[in-house]
């Protein structure tokens, strides 16, 4: 009986490692293609972008599409698999898009094409170079920002980038978890970290910059606000009466909005010296905004609901839609209409018919 137990225990043992030697080795989205699918126009989108005439939309597993009448949509070629986070076109041809595992992409070909530029691996070597043998060890700030890098490289590539901006096609910053922010001046091909530039002692997730009211704002958790100091080249603090999460910012040459949580809003017309709180009228997230051509402003939250406002940002209505389904980006589309992407992918919204029959 023993014998046979025994005999048992071998086969099971000797199946059990057979079925660990079969097992794939893992593969990092850094280092796998996005597979091309016909749903992939289908599947959960992040982030919606206009090149020229053309409208990118990027989202889960490295996909990105693209379309140049909002009906026939294309899949790009992307070398990775990684979530992807947000998109940013300064020219009509030149783009890039962030996500996961602390992925930039790049395209010059109106995001037909994609190419990896810099990912989490690369950015912790970056860190490491640029903290971790500080001039003065007796700085308490030299010595957390080191101690950031070396975490950040022990962690490996897992800090997400969330937001990306570039004033033209050479300068440019990308943001991300936990006070990541680098920035280039040569349209990629280096990048620098900005860590000691940022008022952020408690590495607050940095979740979007915009341009408002003459310099870049920044965006985080806990209410965190701050704008670019031309002069000293550094993102100081801005007070804010608020201390939720926010998501994005926009703005104009005078204008700063800021939105986030549970459909806060505030807004600023002196540069972030003093805010009056918005009424938008919803308790959802508020998760991506824009400013069209005319002026009016657009949100657009995790319920469902998109906000118009036609006096830049001082009262908001909403928007009659189609289909109610959560929202993650918006982009304005031809002929009065705007794109909104979400869990679905990608739909579009006439807004001509709600400014004929008014607002709900």
């Amino acid at each position: 009986m023993f014998k046979q137990r025994l005999r048992l225990s071998l086969i099971l043992t000797a199946l059990l490692a057979g079925q660990a030697l079969a097992q794939p080795a893992f593969v990092s989205p850094l280092d796998m293609p996005a597979v091309q699918s016909s749903q992939a126009i289908h599947a959960p989108l992040n982030a919606l972008a206009q090149a020229g005439g053309r409208l990118i939309a990027a989202g889960q597993r490295g996909h990105i599409l693209f379309s140049d009448d909002t009906t026939t949509w294309v899949q790009a070629q992307v070398p990775v698999s990684s979530d992807l986070t947000a998109l940013m076109f300064p020219s009509a041809s030149q783009g890039w898009a962030v996500g996961h595992e602390g992925v930039v992409l790049h395209s010059s070909d109106a995001g037909k094409t994609w190419r990896k530029q810099l990912d989490g691996r690369q950015i912790a070597a970056l860190l490491l170079k640029h903290y971790g043998n500080p001039e003065n060890p007796d700085d308490p700030e030299a010595q957390r920002l080191k101690q950031d890098a070396e975490l950040f490289a022990q962690q490996g590539a897992d800090k997400p980038l969330l937001d990306v901006w570039f004033s033209d096609e050479r300068s440019g910053f990308v943001t991300g978890a936990f006070n990541l922010i680098l920035r280039t001046e040569d349209g990629g091909q280096s990048w620098t970290p900005w860590q000691d530039r940022v008022d952020n002692p408690r590495s607050m997730h940095l979740y979007g910059l915009r341009p408002a009211a003459g310099t870049l704002f920044m965006v985080a958790e806990q209410g965190l606000v701050l704008k670019l100091d031309a002069a000293s080249q550094r993102f100081v603090k801005v007070q804010l009466p608020y201390e939720g999460t926010l998501f994005g910012v926009l703005g104009d040459d005078q204008l700063v909005l800021v939105y986030g949580l549970r459909g806060n809003a505030l807004r600023s017309l002196d540069g972030g010296a003093s805010w009056s709180k918005v009424d938008t009228g919803i308790e959802a997230g508020i998760s991506s905004g824009l400013i069209s051509p005319d002026g009016t402003i657009l949100l657009a939250s995790q319920s469902g609901q998109l906000l118009r406002s036609s006096d830049r940002g001082a009262t908001f209505s909403r928007v009659a839609l189609d289909r109610v389904a959560p929202n993650f980006a918006v982009a304005a589309d031809a002929d009065g209409a705007v794109a909104l992407a979400g869990l679905g992918g990608v739909r579009v919204q006439s807004l001509q018919q709600n400014q004929n029959a008014g607002e709900l």
